[in-house]
């Protein structure tokens, strides 16, 4: 069964990728979507045997790599965590394959955007059941690389290729560090096995290393490195910048990769190595410090984005800060628990916006939309209900993860909790604030379309709308069916074969007696960015922009993302291009080309070109020559030859 849902995306990626041009569109749909719906369905019954049996497997695939003392098999590692993930991912992505067959029912390489979708999903799932870190990197490259081709799949626009470039070039810096990581433990310990490592790693924890004339930790190290990896793939606050240029990829793409499964990839990343990061709380506090700016910057940028997909991109990318916030206070269960409702209401909020886009003739502007209530009741329905899970209202999704990583870090003990709970909260006021703004300035008052665009207004085909509803119903019972399950009395059970915490962690056991005024703290966040959201968008409609006009440098510096590319452009880019030009102009040019192979034929051509004024076709010329080499030879016999 496992690997069954593991391999049946790999089927569907080949059969669609090597056959697609014969099978047709109709061919690569079935070729792809079938093979995923049954993964999916095959993922539940794995999480009814490992998650609520409590089973954990080990099954071998094949030995992989056996070179000395360095041994990777190919082998699948299923416990809890595994159980989880594979429902996320093989889920979504169902959804988001049947949902494209609508969505990318007019273009002529869909072929290839379903073997793409295949090929990232099969990634993933090498990534989520890794058994060692060979593997893992394995998954985590090809699910770089299955982004890399989606968000360009538009591949004849420059906005496509810029933004598949750059989300590659700054996972590649992220996946350095972890290169790194992987490699200090395999070094330290002379295994790449997960196991083994895992039980290596109490000797390390006072162990240090020689770097550059320092002692440095190990263990403190080696996850720092491998947070480094996580920042990456997750889209953290520096390594953050290719997360909202990645919309220039088809809706669907941003579903499946940005939303619920590729940028939780870091999340999974630490959770998986809690037995590495439980010996490090310097490591820890960074994760803290991280994932709370990245949650706080986020929201503020979404506040003022107009494209209808950077306002839901900004919002993945400070739901990410929560998750990993959880994780530096040791709050591994409800990081998870976030991790997989979110996977919910968010590809149900990206799906929505695409059922929008497609309504709108491909418009994602909300400046150039207004009143689409009355015109698309259902999509406006949908994105409402991911709206709510995804504010904290009470009793959906959102309500049950979000809040339980808020009192976590309050209850947290590392140096950085408290600047977390400050963080985290003032994000959830943004949050529901700028998730309301796109429900008002989408939905409700007036519309601002052109007549032609409204005139081709309409509701999405039921092949698209029935993703939505699924999606929806995670959105609104995901939290309440399962928090006893992940956060609640049985999780010690549950997590026992995944999750390692170590006998000074009690954040789970703390959260539940904090102050009534922390827990309530985010819901009242909830209610006010609700009511700004109102009064901005639905009472006063002309109250932004004045504000804007007031308060202009602040407005700007949220506008262009706090300068991050600016900076980078200065620091970083065009140095590297005044490098290129100079190696390249003087170093290539001037130096290797003027001194090597153009120097020597320049010369040769000097030499030739005089020879050439010699043969002049004179004789009196060449009889003179002649004459300058009797008496040159005369010379030489007079006064050298008489040594």
């Amino acid at each position: 069964m496992f690997s069954a849902i593991v391999f049946l995306p790999l089927l569907g990626f080949l059969t669609a990728g090597i056959f697609g041009r014969w099978l047709g569109p109709r061919g690569a749909q079935i070729a792809t979507c079938v093979p995923m719906v049954i993964a999916a369905i095959l993922a539940a019954f794995a999480f009814v045997d490992v998650g609520l049996q409590g089973e954990t497997y080990r099954i071998q695939v094949l030995t992989w790599i056996n070179s000395g003392a360095f041994e990777a098999d190919w082998r699948l590692r299923v416990d809890t965590l595994t159980a989880v993930m594979l429902v996320v991912v093989t889920w979504v992505s169902a959804l988001v394959h049947i949902y494209s067959i609508g969505y990318m029912s007019h273009d002529p390489q869909q072929p290839r955007f379903f073997a793409y979708l295949s090929l990232f999903t099969f990634a993933m799932l090498m990534l989520v059941t890794a058994d060692n870190f060979v593997q893992l990197f394995f998954g985590w490259e090809g699910v770089g690389l299955a982004s890399y081709l989606l968000i360009g799949f538009w591949y004849k626009k420059p906005s496509a290729n810029a933004a598949a470039i750059k989300a590659f070039v700054v996972n590649r810096i992220g996946d350095f560090g972890l290169i790194l990581g992987i490699a200090t433990l395999f070094f330290t310990i002379g295994s790449v096995d997960f196991d083994t490592v895992f039980k290596a790693i109490p000797e390390l924890q006072d162990k240090t290393f020689l770097f550059l004339g320092y002692d440095v930790p190990v263990v403190t190290t080696a996850c720092l490195l491998l947070f480094m990896g996580a920042m990456g793939k997750s889209a953290q606050f520096l390594l953050h910048t290719w997360l909202p240029d990645a919309m220039e990829g088809p809706t669907p793409v941003s579903a499946l990769i940005h939303a619920a499964t590729m940028v939780t990839a870091g999340v999974f990343l630490v959770a998986r190595m809690s037995p590495v990061f439980e010996f490090s709380p310097f490591a820890l506090t960074v994760v803290t410090i991280i994932g709370a700016i990245t949650a706080f910057f986020a929201a503020t940028v979404g506040l003022v984005q107009n494209d209808i997909k950077r306002v839901i991109a900004y919002s993945t990318c400070s739901q990410l800060g929560y998750m990993f916030a959880a994780l530096g206070v040791g709050a591994y269960e409800p990081a998870v628990f976030h991790l997989f409702t979110h996977a919910f209401f968010k590809a149900l909020l990206f799906l929505g916006s695409g059922s929008v886009i497609h309504a709108m003739s491909d418009e994602q502007d909300m400046r150039k939309m207004g009143g689409l209530f009355r015109m698309i009741p259902a999509t406006w329905l949908m994105m409402i209900i991911g709206t709510l899970a995804l504010t904290g209202f009470p009793f959906t999704a959102g309500y049950f993860s979000k809040d339980a990583i808020i009192e976590a870090t309050f209850a947290g003990e590392n140096p950085a909790h408290m600047f977390a709970f400050v963080m985290l909260v003032v994000a959830a006021l943004f949050t529901s604030f700028y998730s309301w703004r796109l429900i008002f300035l989408t939905f409700h008052g007036q519309s601002r379309a052109s007549n032609e665009t409204l005139s081709h207004v309409h509701e999405s085909p039921m092949v698209m709308m029935l993703p939505l509803v699924v999606l929806a119903v995670g959105a609104v019972f995901a939290g309440m069916a399962f928090s006893d399950l992940f956060i609640g009395k049985a999780h010690e059970a549950f997590w026992l074969s995944s999750i390692f915490k170590g006998p000074d962690n009690h954040v789970l056991h703390d959260m539940h007696h904090i102050p009534a005024w922390a827990i309530w703290a985010p819901t009242a966040m909830m209610v006010i960015g609700l009511a700004v959201a109102v009064l901005f968008y639905l009472v006063k409609p002309e109250l932004p922009k004045q504000l804007a006009r007031e308060q202009e440098p602040l407005y700007k510096f949220l506008l262009n993302k706090w300068y991050v590319d600016e900076i980078y452009d200065f620091l970083f880019v065009r140095p590297a291009f005044w490098v290129g030009r100079l190696l390249w102009k003087q170093g290539d040019g001037r130096i290797i080309d003027g001194l090597g192979p153009d120097g020597v034929s320049a010369r040769v051509l000097d030499v030739t070109r005089g020879v050439v004024r010699l043969q002049s076709g004179y004789l009196y010329h060449y009889a003179f020559a002649m004459l300058l080499g009797v008496a040159a030879l005369a010379t030489y016999f007079m006064f050298g030859g008489a040594h």
